[in-house]
């Protein structure tokens, strides 16, 4: 394991994106198991592209435009989705800490489901994983494996990092309106904006 790999991981997995911004919402409205179980679906959202990386069918959504369309405007479609339940209010992610263990389930498929369809992480990870894999290596596939497996685990820290700070805010958040109205407004645009980013994105 190079010390450029854990490095180049941790700039991509702390650079805020839709998984951190779903992680600390989830902070916000559900608490610590609910950021957790957050962090949780986020990391293993990312596992198919890591194996469709690996096993080479990344090149489909490279060299089949039809794939790669549709895969990103279902992406686009479910975070607009996030966006207008987060400004009015609905669903999961609403700050109003009325949220229970019943929606452990919602937490996590939600979380699955924004990293699950971004076909832009399953090109990264085709063109990331091979950089460090080198001559020397007897089973580039299981080089592969473990420098995913790794990636997995800095996600998951640091996903649950960015929760843990929500929740240290949580009281604060939930005791005032103005700054609930404030947050899920910001969280709406911030979702809106990735799913902007998103179908603008070619292969």
């Amino acid at each position: 394991m190079t010390l450029e790999f854990l490095l180049t991981s941790l700039v991509i997995v702390a650079s805020p994106g839709t998984g951190a911004i779903y992680t600390v919402a989830a902070g916000l409205s559900g608490g610590a198991r609910a950021s957790l179980i957050a962090a949780l679906g986020c990391t293993l959202g990312i596992i198919p592209h890591m194996l469709a990386a690996i096993s080479g069918l990344a090149a489909l959504l490279h060299t089949s435009a039809m794939a790669f369309q549709t895969l990103k405007y279902l992406g686009v479609a479910y975070l607009l989705y996030m966006a207008w339940a987060m400004f009015h209010d609905r669903g999961m992610l609403n700050l109003n800490g009325d949220v229970g263990e019943k929606s452990d389930r919602q937490v996590i498929v939600s979380a699955i489901l924004i990293n699950l369809l971004n076909p832009k992480l399953s090109i990264f990870f085709f063109a990331f994983l091979p950089q460090f894999v080198t001559a020397q290596d007897t089973s580039p596939v299981s080089r592969m494996l473990e420098l995913s497996l790794v990636f997995m685990v800095l996600t998951f820290v640091i996903f649950a990092a960015y929760g843990a700070f929500a929740v240290t805010v949580r009281q604060q958040v939930l005791t005032r309106v103005s700054i609930q109205m404030w947050m899920r407004r910001s969280f709406a645009v911030a979702f809106a904006g990735l799913a902007v980013q998103l179908a603008l994105t070619s292969r």
